[in-house]
């Protein structure tokens, strides 16, 4: 099976359509959450997830929406879920409400989680990656959260953050995606991580045209 594999997608729709013409054929898609927030385009966003039928797990900020609650949010995070709020239906809110904080493909081998298979809020940066996070059967742990693009193979498996779609955060301001093939009868995994360059500019003008802070759109030009 290979799979096209996101994360962090944060209402950013150039960067998630660049990822979708990037992506070469996948059998299906994963996502390990926040699928809003932060930029304008929610319903975009959710709609897009949705048709893509991805596993998709709930982040911090999908679940903020959901349940209009916050998460130690700082000025831009909070604008982000107020305008997510106003922009989403109410069918992509329940969406996002029934959004699992964990869930397992491929008979229980690939485990999919925000944060941590512990905690769906703790950062776990690839640094921190362990053979602790191969849970139960699953031979490939997937995580976002950090918005840090890294893969780390262990003995017991892999352990992987496909990097942000709509925010990245390791100073490389192009859209994180991966592609991950699992061999049906080795069971071997084999991960590729990619970026892909979008219109970063259009993105700072519909963040300035919507009202939300401007440093949401301007510090996606440094990956930070």
């Amino acid at each position: 099976m290979r799979y096209g594999v996101v994360a962090d997608i944060h209402g950013n729709i150039p960067a998630f359509e660049a990822v979708i013409d990037a992506m070469p054929a996948v059998d299906a898609w994963l996502c390990a959450g926040d699928v809003v927030g932060y930029n304008p385009w929610a319903a975009e966003c959710v709609a897009q997830i949705r048709e893509l039928d991805a596993a998709t797990v709930m982040g911090n900020h999908d679940r903020a929406v959901a349940s209009d609650t916050g998460f130690r949010f700082n000025s831009m995070a909070s604008a982000g879920v107020e305008y997510a709020r106003k922009e989403l239906d109410n069918d992509a809110i329940d969406w996002l409400a029934a959004l699992p904080d964990r869930r397992t493909v491929a008979d229980g081998e690939v485990l999919i989680v925000h944060g941590h298979p512990e905690d769906p809020d703790r950062y776990t940066y690839p640094d921190d990656f362990s053979p602790a996070m191969l849970e139960d059967d699953a031979c490939l742990t997937i995580t976002g959260h950090t918005h840090v693009q890294g893969v780390r193979e262990f003995d017991e498996g892999v352990v992987m953050n496909p990097g942000s779609v709509g925010q990245p955060r390791d100073g490389d301001p192009d859209a994180a995606f991966a592609v991950v093939e699992i061999d049906d009868e080795t069971h071997d995994i084999e991960v590729e991580t990619h970026r892909v360059a979008y219109d970063i500019d259009r993105v700072i003008d519909a963040v300035d045209e919507a009202g939300l802070p401007k440093e949401i759109g301007q510090r996606l030009t440094s990956g930070r």
